[in-house]
């Protein structure tokens, strides 16, 4: 899913140079990639039969690869548009499955495994960008596209035997949200769509906006030191909010991130380059695992869906917020993202005010337990996101949804 979902931002500045693509088709490119996600996502949330389907996940495996192989074989900007849409449904289902399927198999193992796992986003991320840093000085954009594909076959061979979960037990409906959990968590809601719409325009244009000012091989450089920062984050920030409160924490990440978008804006130096592709990338994995952990700490119902939901949106209007100011280059897009995750973390700020830590959790395996949902690295609760923008799909049981897991007294449980 790393290399079908991200690839293009790497590609993207050869698409510029080499197949006339504007900046503004760029941008609508990103967003049919992001509208397709959403989809897929929604998909697997109401359809929970699909997530415990091993055809449905080959067939989006093979469906990814296709769209990426499909890529240079035209130079049509609504095929393209297409693709990117279809192949953003098809990732969101393999991430669906994939999470799903972890969360079941892995429950009764260390905790920490999981965040490692949802780093193969990272790692996707950076091989994609090692291919196309490689291709780049030898071959055109048709060749990196189809390299792409080729990657992903590769990877589609070595997941083609994936196990998805089993179907989950029932579970009993939870309490009805007190008024203030609800302020705490429309808070929290704002902030995690807030971080939809300034992420995505870092994670898009970031490659061709270090591409303007930096040697030729600085903006795809930038990209795998995104990857590789990404690939130990969630387990990570994980671990620090068993220490230290989930919303402080969420407030230094969008803090942190903010500063890493906005650098290239600021300066064109390689060093500040790459330093802005570690912050950004040791960042929105982390994020999202800080969000989706504090809104099942709130035991708000559904909370996972609806704030998958926000941040899918946010994804979807982010490029268009920006593609006015492309015309001038991309600095003006970096410095306005930077701007809007400063805004999430000032209501990331006002969420700490008064916020619930005991919130009715208990420890579990070294892990907080907040209304039965298991909130560790970016775990998933009812179908729902984990990682960047990705939702895992359970069943919708009562007021609480529930992931692979069991009725225990009246709350329900992820992780068994």
């Amino acid at each position: 899913m790393g290399v079908g979902r991200f690839v293009y931002t790497p590609i993207l500045p050869l698409m510029h140079a080499q197949a006339g693509l504007s900046a503004g088709a760029g941008a609508n490119l990103a967003t049919a990639n992001y509208v397709g996600y959403l989809l897929g996502a929604l998909a697997g949330t109401l359809a929970p039969a699909l997530v415990r389907s091993r055809a449905a996940l080959r067939g989006a495996l093979v469906l990814l690869t296709a769209t990426l192989a499909a890529m240079p074989v035209t130079r049509g900007t609504a095929v393209w548009e297409v693709l990117r849409l279809l192949a953003g449904a098809a990732s969101a289902l393999v991430f669906v499955i994939a999470v799903a399927s972890l969360l079941h198999h892995l429950r009764d193992h260390p905790p920490h495994l999981p965040g490692w796992a949802f780093g193969g986003v990272g790692a996707g991320i950076a091989l994609s960008g090692l291919l196309v840093l490689a291709l780049r000085t030898v071959a055109d954009w048709r060749a990196a596209w189809w390299a792409a594909a080729a990657l992903a076959a590769v990877l589609t061979a070595v997941s083609w035997n994936l196990r998805p979960e089993e179907a989950p037990a029932a579970a009993v409906a939870g309490d009805r949200p007190r008024v203030r959990v609800r302020r705490w968590f429309g808070a929290l809601f704002v902030s995690y769509f807030l971080e939809g719409v300034g992420y995505i325009v870092a994670g898009t244009f970031l490659v061709a906006a270090i591409g303007q000012g930096s040697p030729g091989w600085a903006g795809t450089g930038a990209w795998i030191v995104v990857g590789l920062a990404a690939v130990p984050s969630s387990a990570l920030w994980a671990r620090l909010g068993r220490r230290w409160s989930r919303p402080g924490l969420l407030l230094t990440a969008l803090a942190v991130q903010a500063v890493g978008i906005a650098l290239p804006a600021l300066t064109g130096s390689t060093a500040a380059a790459l330093g802005s592709a570690a912050l950004f990338g040791a960042t929105f994995l982390g994020v999202s695992t800080l969000a989706l952990a504090t809104g099942a700490q709130l035991r708000f119902p559904r909370s996972v869906a609806l704030l998958t939901a926000g941040y899918s949106v946010g994804q979807i209007l982010g490029p268009l917020a920006v593609a006015p100011l492309l015309r001038h280059g991309y600095h003006q897009a970096l410095l306005l993202a930077a701007l809007v995750v400063l805004t999430s973390a000032a209501s990331a700020a006002v969420l700490r005010i008064g916020f619930p830590h005991d919130a009715g959790g208990q420890q579990v395996g070294g892990l907080h337990v907040a209304g039965g949902a298991h909130v560790g690295p970016g775990h998933v609760v009812g179908g729902a996101h984990v990682g960047p923008e990705h939702m895992a799909g359970g069943e919708d049981v009562g007021r609480e949804p529930v992931v692979g897991g069991e009725d225990v007294g009246r709350e329900p449980v992820v992780g068994g």
